[in-house]
């Protein structure tokens, strides 16, 4: 697996989102600036979160980003997939696209399903509401 730059700025951005939680919606500048997200990232992934499902925008002078569902239900992996597809590729390929057909090469699908689900447990288990907790136990 490997973290793109989406992938971590999207994280972040989702992170900035959740600490702000409940103050109303938050800016793309805002966001941007809180998480040390370059400019040109952020109007591309907040747009992609938000067709996700995982954040609701509002045009206007009050406008903005907030979080579509509490923090304890968004998942690190929900936001991945989101930004990325699926969450092992190989070749660049997703492995619903990976087709093995020697049989020298059949257990490769096994062993890289293996790896996506242990990915999967990882990033499904840790939600933006433990990570807003870690981050504010880093503060004390």
């Amino acid at each position: 697996m490997q973290i793109s730059a989406r992938s971590d700025y999207a994280v972040k951005a989702m992170i900035g989102a959740a600490l702000h939680a409940g103050e109303g919606f938050i800016s793309s500048a805002r966001l941007a600036e809180g998480q040390n997200i370059p400019q040109s990232f952020i109007p591309t992934i907040l747009a992609d979160l938000r067709r996700g499902g995982l954040l609701t925008s509002q045009r206007g002078f009050v406008g903005g980003y907030v979080l579509a569902r509490p923090a304890a239900e968004i998942s690190v992996g929900d936001i991945l997939r989101t930004i990325q597809g699926s969450l092992t590729t190989v070749r660049g390929l997703s492995l619903d696209d990976v087709d093995y057909r020697a049989d020298a090469n059949a257990n490769l699908t096994t062993l890289w399903q293996s790896v996506e689900d242990s990915i999967a447990a990882v990033v499904d288990r840790v939600t933006l509401a433990d990570l807003v907790a870690a981050r504010e136990s880093c503060r004390d």
